[in-house]
């Protein structure tokens, strides 16, 4: 009788080793990290509610080596959702503004753009780069598109936008999420103003649960990371690192 060893195959029939164990590392992976996403999440918007924070902190004296920079959130959150990247910008010199009357970021990509684009004239913001989170980029690409008058805004770097929309905005049946969906009426318009891509750094990682198709934006400077979340990698220091050099790429 032939030895035990040589009657038992060394590795799975298919000719494939190891697939179905990264594939599920993988997906362990992106599941531990949804759990953490959704824990910091709340952290930062009970940080903001119950926490008193002055937007003044972040503004910093006039630099020409240093654009300013105004944040924009994305929905359901505050300005202050953007504490971690407000504080790495002002470390950096940027003169940091927030527009506090956008609030949780719940009304039309146009409605927000203008209440931006009210602030940039109110506060004489110029020659200013937007740093924005998930629907704050669509509102970026809008103020690009139409409220860019003498070429004012330098351009947009944009972490986790749904540029062209998300399958599970079909999960919520809720008005302020439909703008979210792959072909609604506001993504469309947003889609043909394809010019002002050139003008847009998005930044992504390998794993977004709230986009599962990703954000990479045609003709945009695309930057994936390897990071995972929607929410966590916005206290990434690789992500932190891309922000930093998307600004630097649009004001060059």
């Amino acid at each position: 009788m032939r030895p035990l060893s040589r009657r038992l195959p060394t590795r799975p029939p298919s000719g494939r080793p190891g697939v179905i164990p990264r594939r599920l590392t993988e997906a362990g992976a992106n599941i531990a990290a949804w759990a953490q996403d959704y824990a910091y999440a709340l952290r930062w918007q009970a940080a903001g509610v119950l926490g008193r924070w002055d937007p003044a902190h972040y503004r910093a004296p006039a630099d020409p080596d240093r654009s300013p920079v105004v944040l924009i959130p994305g929905i359901y959150e505050s300005w202050t959702f953007l504490l971690p990247v407000a504080g790495l910008l002002r470390e950096h010199g940027h003169d940091v503004h927030v527009v506090e009357d956008l609030k949780f970021n719940t009304g039309t990509i146009e409605e927000m753009a203008e209440l931006v684009d009210a602030h940039l004239r109110t506060a004489g913001v110029e020659r200013c780069v937007l740093v924005a989170h998930s629907k704050g980029g669509l509102i970026g690409k809008h103020l690009l598109a139409h409220h860019n008058r003498d070429a004012g805004i330098h351009g947009l770097v944009a972490v986790n936008t749904p540029f062209s929309g998300s399958q599970l905005a079909r999960l919520l049946p809720l008005s302020t999420i439909r703008v979210f969906l792959p072909h609604s009426p506001e993504l469309t318009a947003l889609t043909t103003q394809q010019a002002v891509n050139r003008d847009i750094v998005s930044i992504y990682g390998r794993f977004d649960p709230h986009i599962p198709g990703g954000s990479r934006l045609e003709g945009a400077h695309n930057v994936q990371l390897e990071t995972r979340g929607h929410f966590l990698p916005l206290n990434d220091p690789r992500v932190h690192r891309a922000i930093l050099d998307g600004i630097r790429a649009l004001t060059r």
